[in-house]
């Protein structure tokens, strides 16, 4: 965390409330100020997965220990935020409602700028509190719980281009659905990849979807891993019925390196036939080592300059919003009206309301 410098550049304010974290962030130009992130992941683990309502009544419970949370770090009072920036979409209805009301409320009472803005685009932008401006273009990979898109972004506030994306599962709802098979708790992500790291990921060949021939010509880009989880689930159930031990960490390490394989492998292509020599990843799945370290490989061998974001700001949080905000504004974009809503399935390519 850095401190915040003499400057005439606007202070914004991200909110962030799509699923299951509620996040502000406070962001001067590329310089962040705070980034307070309650999370209410506990509360849906008993249940093996997000569950809606409990999501949004858990936002509206944080959103205002959150804020204050994020001025005491940022030693700013909210008289002095020029602009209110909130994820609008996609995401849970219910809680990106909460969100955009309360972004709503401290826009009208500041008498300062509210920009909606796109989640996904968010992700990108994040990058820029670490690594300074985003190069242009830059390709950029997306992989969450709900998300799994592969990006070429011309400018992060207006032009960005969907190349491909799942077809079917994300990959990180794919990691949720395999560790529950494997006996592993929610969220599958931390738990998979934890115990991959004592297994063999050439043990067992699960399928790479959408990856034959007739495949890459109509889904050059695209992803399907719901034949792969039904493949896992598959191989266990035989096991089992042999009356057999499941290497549960082999399962795991070898689902782990299909994804990371189907997921690389098509970035650093989609980089090479589109001519462009930088490749951001970003979203919660990111934080998997086995997908960082892969992408770093492959990247390196074809040239590709690749950028991932500490792993704190790849999952959801409001500093990606308040980054996202300030190149917005820095941009000379148009506020968004009062009236804004939300959309819970905004397409990538529409970035401020």
């Amino acid at each position: 965390m850095t401190g915040q410098r003499p400057t005439a550049e606007p202070l914004v304010l991200g909110i962030e409330s799509s699923c299951d974290e509620t996040g502000v962030g406070l962001v001067r130009g590329t310089t962040l100020l705070a980034d307070a992130v309650a999370t209410s992941v506990d509360e849906h683990a008993r249940f093996g997965g997000v569950v809606p309502e409990v999501a949004s009544r858990a936002h509206l419970e944080a959103m205002a220990p959150t804020l204050e949370r994020a001025w005491a770090q940022a030693g700013v009072r909210p008289t002095d935020v020029d602009a209110v920036a909130v994820t609008r979409g996609p995401g849970l209805a219910g809680a990106l409602t909460v969100g955009v009301g309360a972004a709503k409320a401290l826009a009208l009472a500041l008498g300062v700028p509210l920009y909606g803005v796109n989640h996904l685009a968010a992700h990108v932008a994040v990058d820029v509190l670490e690594h300074g401006p985003l190069p242009r273009p830059t390709a950029a990979l997306l992989v969450s719980g709900g998300h799994t898109s592969l990006l070429l972004v011309r400018d992060i506030t207006c032009d960005v281009e969907q190349l491909g994306t799942t077809i079917d599962d994300a990959a990180g709802e794919a990691f949720d659905k395999v560790a529950r098979v494997l006996g592993l708790p929610f969220p599958g992500g931390p738990q998979i990849d934890r115990t991959a790291a004592a297994g063999d990921p050439q043990a067992i060949r699960f399928p790479r979807g959408l990856t034959a021939p007739h495949d890459m010509r109509e889904h050059r880009y695209d992803w399907s891993f719901s034949g792969l989880k039904t493949a896992v689930a598959r191989w266990v159930e035989r096991r089992l019925a042999a009356g057999q031990d499941v290497p549960v960490a082999d399962v795991a390490a070898s689902f782990q390196e299909a994804v990371a394989d189907v997921l690389t492998r098509k970035a650093v292509l989609a980089c090479r036939e589109h001519g462009v020599d930088h490749l951001v990843m970003g979203g919660g799945a990111v934080a998997n080592s086995r997908l960082r370290s892969l992408a770093a490989e492959r990247c390196r061998e074809a040239g590709i300059d690749l950028r991932i974001p500490r792993r704190d700001l790849c999952t959801d949080n409001g500093a990606m919003v308040a980054a996202l905000g300030a190149q917005v504004v820095a941009a000379g974009h148009a506020p968004s009206p009062l009236d804004l809503s939300v959309d819970s399935s905004l397409p990538v390519t529409s970035i401020v309301a």
